[in-house]
């Protein structure tokens, strides 16, 4: 391997799938970053302050190391939407989604310690909802169980049922990681997913 150690600042299994895609060696730390959201805070200020957090948490005990950190929230009506966390609060996330657009923002960082620079970015992708009945909301919750994913649902699983349309660059950041955006930052750091010598 030519190129620092790759580190992904998230336990997220959505997000190491996403990773794994690339076929770079990787390996993953869960950072202990505190995630409430100041007042005043826009979401897309929230995402990207948090993505250089955990990156910034984890690189602190790995000095020689790229490390990736991303977070995501999902927006509607000016208030943030996070894990719904239970059946209940996924149902009324679903509920007031129905008929909406949600925009999720997610939050990326890229942080290289051997120089100490720092790539962000925030990505954009607009979720357009069917209306929905209570019955069609219960029946996805009940069949996937999506309580730890923000607007309670997985766009690469059933909740594709779920959707009138959908709008952004990068479908991979709808699931927790801008990939377009990421491959671009790693060639910035000397990575190239496409190049010989990985």
């Amino acid at each position: 391997m030519s190129h620092p150690p790759l580190i992904l600042a998230s336990g997220s299994p959505f997000r190491r799938a996403l990773l794994e895609r690339l076929g770079i060696p990787f390996t993953t730390v869960t950072p202990d970053v505190d995630e409430t959201r100041r007042p005043g805070e826009s979401p897309q200020g929230l995402v990207v302050r948090l993505a250089e957090a955990k990156a910034g948490a984890v690189a602190e005990n790995h000095p020689d190391a790229l490390v990736i950190g991303s977070d995501q929230v999902a927006y509607l009506d000016g208030a943030v939407i996070g894990k719904p966390g239970d059946r209940e609060r996924a149902i009324a996330q679903l509920t007031r989604a129905s008929a909406r657009e949600v925009v999720f923002y997610t939050g990326l960082c890229l942080l290289d310690m051997a120089n100490g620079r720092a790539q962000t970015c925030c990505e954009p992708f607009r979720v357009h909802f069917r209306p929905l009945s209570r019955a069609q909301i219960e029946g996805y919750i009940d069949r996937e169980r999506p309580f730890d994913c923000a607007g309670s649902f997985k766009s690469e699983g059933l909740g594709i049922t779920l959707f009138e349309r959908l709008e952004g660059n990068d479908p991979n950041a709808l699931i927790g990681l801008p990939l377009i955006r990421l491959v671009a930052m790693l060639e910035s750091a000397g990575i190239d997913p496409l190049g010989p010598d990985l």
